[in-house]
């Protein structure tokens, strides 16, 4: 079901996407080498539940954690763990925040100390084909137009688009309607409307699209073992331009004072 939001809930939304761009950030002060995923997920845990919400993915369909971690060939839904990050890899984070009956998503992949450059330009093309998406986010346009925007985009920079794992509507479910794929023809798919809130996510391999689960359920990576990278906004479907109602502000000022991460 595609439910639209009435203003009072876009503000809610926009509320816990605050306080989830904060938790982000607060996660990305502790990324370095050394730091394992596990104590990168209770800082993530502690933040969202000091500012009185709860983590959207804990528990949901019995995941083990508040954030999905997908370090360098995993596409998403690393389980965090006893793995300790290391200088090199990038570092997918996906984080949702559920507070006042509404959830709020965002992801952000994070580039830890020597990155090769062919990885780094694979987060730049991801990051910006997000925001190519979310231009194509408004009254009118259809679902098809985004996915259109973003795999044209990564594409033509030589990536692939995993077909897999899409995008999706948010609201007092983690996962509504539409489905939101980050392929696609123009003028294809549902019809934009006022009220809709949709998480954009592009999902984009250095090497072939193909990706492959691991026997714990949830792990995707890819299946040449090269790298992916994930950026994600949930946004407010308008007339003229879109409304992002997450944030990567906060993520921003940390990544700029950083000794760890690099800014892409």
């Amino acid at each position: 079901m595609i439910y639209l939001k009435t203003d009072t809930e876009l503000d809610i939304i926009k509320a816990n996407g605050d306080i989830l761009g904060r938790c982000h950030a607060e996660v990305a002060k502790n990324i370095k080498p050394g730091i394992s995923t596990k104590e990168l997920d209770k800082v993530a845990y502690e933040f969202i539940k000091d500012n009185g919400g709860n983590p959207s993915f804990l528990n949901y369909n019995h995941f083990p954690a508040s954030l999905c971690i997908s370090v360098n060939d995993v596409v998403v839904h690393g389980i965090p763990g006893k793995y300790e990050v290391r200088d090199g890899d990038i570092v997918s984070i996906d984080c949702g925040v559920f507070k006042n009956k509404f959830h709020a998503d965002s992801a952000y992949t994070y580039a830890v100390g020597n990155v090769k450059d062919e990885t780094l330009d694979l987060l730049r093309t991801t990051k910006a084909s997000l925001y190519l998406g979310i231009e194509q986010a408004v009254v009118g346009k259809r679902i098809g137009d985004i996915g259109f925007a973003i795999q044209s985009f990564c594409e033509k920079a030589g990536y692939t688009v995993v077909r897999e794992l899409v995008g999706h509507g948010v609201g007092r479910s983690l996962h509504e309607g539409p489905e939101v794929a980050n392929y696609g023809k123009r003028g294809d798919g549902a019809k934009l409307k006022e009220g809709m809130v949709i998480a954009i996510e592009p999902m984009i391999n250095l090497g072939k699209k193909s990706i492959h689960q691991e026997n714990d359920g949830w792990t995707i990576r890819t299946q040449d073992h090269k790298p992916s990278a994930h950026f994600e906004h949930t946004v407010a479907i308008r007339k003229g331009s879109a409304e992002i109602l997450t944030t990567f502000s906060y993520i921003e000022e940390v990544i700029e004072k950083s000794d760890n991460i690099v800014s892409i």
